[in-house]
């Protein structure tokens, strides 16, 4: 009996130390796409202490956890640039991300088309405590920077306003923000004059990060819209980033090819742009936005209303929104997601609202926004267009979406479904790109254009951010009419070495963290 006990204590010691050590996980006869774009080898990926130790042909070292990946894909975990997840991170409800978890989602980046939270530190600290289900990078949001230093006036910012806006952006980029993003069709950001950018951007230059746009137009004004994106990054000094690129509305349809001939004319001068996408044809966003000229928006909604009112600006108005609903196939292409004084509008299109209440679609765009205005989801880029951007090498993947739970509410399903439906859709099912080159536009490429240093690739010493998923079955089951529907075939997830989603369900983790810019990205060997 001492024998044995006496046995089992020095074995007991032996394997708390390093002669009997073993990694914590391999993942052995997987299809391993390493994130750079190259053909997959089958081999393993052992993870321990929440970083990658190994990767490659043959089985690999011993571990004390060894799943068999046979017939499914290993891949970095995906990287979404473009999230408005900046509540949901820091909610009780929702900072599981499990939506972004079951699509392979492991980083998340808020702050986007503007809006979010100023003050970098205080935010991180809110994800830090206690974690998150997806890392967090944040963006330096333009719109909120502005309405926090100048209000919602249009005018030009004081000097001293100026200034005050470039030291608060210094102060961002010192607390770990990655660059900064502008939301132009939106208030207070569409008052900023291409100047005034150009000098809070500068000093996101000097901290090394870039400049991400939701452009002032993407429809008919597209590509001088482009074009000044590309002149602040430009002037400013730092790399320019298009959020969901796209021609908007029917009569611009083809019009992406110019867009992207005049980023590829910029990029052989010598500047970096690139852009995202989400793999549908309907975008999201507010009514009003969308509908509204910028000038009757000036003031927020309190003064729009006024203008309504107005015997003289009301009628101007209104020819304008009716204008807008013409090309929007009468209002068939605009449909409300999201509407809290009429929730019975909600799933049905500006046309269909105006003949249920015998009213014009005019009107009906009217009674919304005079009780609070609503969310929508338009119908308005082509498909070809859509298959167009995602064959450029320089066109990450994007959700533009947040991390929620199922409501009332009938969201844009890209929430639930962007990167299944990029990868499972548009690579596998249709052909229309390479399996490595879908997977490489959620991975690598968003991990250069934030300039990560130890994520979004598979090689030894990054962070264990990775997902596993069978190709036979990985796709979107969210649609427009049912968008809360987690994606299929998504079998394993980590985040930071940590399962997030086991054998196809999610854990409910929050082993996510907060990414901070010139503070923990150390190069890996």
């Amino acid at each position: 009996m001492r024998h044995t006990a006496l046995t089992l204590l020095i074995c007991s010691l032996l394997q708390g130390s390093d002669l009997l050590a073993k990694d914590a996980l391999v993942f052995r006869n997987a299809t391993i796409y390493d994130g750079g774009g190259a053909p997959p080898v089958i081999g393993h990926v052992s993870i321990d202490k929440g970083k990658i130790t190994s990767l490659g042909q043959g089985d690999g070292p011993e571990a004390t956890w060894v799943i068999d990946a046979k017939g499914l894909v290993i891949a970095p975990g995906f990287i979404d640039l473009h999230t408005h997840s900046d509540p949901s991170v820091t909610s009780v409800n929702s900072r599981a991300c499990t939506n972004y978890i079951m699509q392979g989602c492991t980083t998340s980046v808020t702050g986007n088309c503007g809006s979010g939270p100023v003050d970098v530190a205080d935010y991180y600290k809110k994800i830090n405590t206690p974690g998150a289900g997806t890392n967090v990078a944040h963006l330096l949001p333009q719109g909120s920077l502005r309405s926090q230093v100048v209000g919602s006036e249009n005018r030009k910012p004081t000097p001293e306003e100026l200034a005050k806006m470039r030291a608060l952006a210094k102060k961002a980029m010192d607390d770990g923000a990655w660059g900064m993003s502008t939301g132009l069709i939106y208030l207070p950001g569409s008052y900023s004059s291409t100047e005034e950018l150009i000098e809070i951007a500068s000093e996101i230059a000097a901290g090394g990060g870039f400049y991400a746009s939701h452009i002032r137009g993407e429809a008919s004004t597209l590509l001088p819209s482009v074009l000044e994106a590309i002149e602040i990054g430009e002037k400013a000094g730092c790399p320019t980033h298009i959020s969901h690129i796209k021609a908007a509305d029917t009569p611009n349809w083809g019009s992406i090819g110019q867009a992207i001939a005049l980023i590829e004319t910029a990029q052989r001068k010598g500047l970096k742009v690139t852009a995202d996408q989400y793999p549908y044809t309907a975008f999201s966003t507010t009514l009003e936005p969308t509908i509204f000229p910028n000038w009757a928006r000036s003031g927020g909604r309190k003064e729009l209303i006024a203008r309504l009112n107005d015997p003289e600006a009301g009628p101007k108005i209104r020819e304008e929104v009716a204008r807008e609903i013409k090309t929007s196939d009468d209002g068939r292409q605009i449909v409300i997601s999201s509407c809290s004084r009429y929730p019975q509008y909600v799933g049905k299109n500006l046309y269909e609202i105006g003949q249920m209440d015998k009213i014009t679609a005019t009107e009906a765009v009217e009674k919304i926004t005079r009780a609070g205005g609503a969310r929508i989801v338009k119908f308005a880029m082509s498909e070809d267009d859509v298959r167009t951007a995602m064959t450029y090498p320089w066109v990450a993947t994007a959700s533009d979406a947040s991390a929620g739970l199922p409501t009332a509410d009938r969201p844009h399903p890209r929430g639930y479904g962007t990167f299944p439906r990029k990868i499972g859709h548009y690579a596998i099912r249709e052909q229309v790109i390479s399996l490595e080159h879908a997977i490489r536009s959620a991975t690598g490429l968003p991990a250069d254009i934030l300039g990560f240093k130890d994520r979004g690739y598979l090689k030894t010493g990054y962070a264990a951010d990775i997902v596993v998923f069978d190709p036979q079955s990985f796709i979107d089951k969210a649609t427009f009419e049912e968008p809360y529907q987690y994606a299929e075939g998504m079998q394993y997830v980590l985040v930071n070495g940590t399962m997030a989603v086991y054998k196809g369900t999610p854990t409910g983790a929050l082993a996510g963290r907060a990414l901070q810019k010139n503070a923990d990205q150390k190069t890996a060997k």
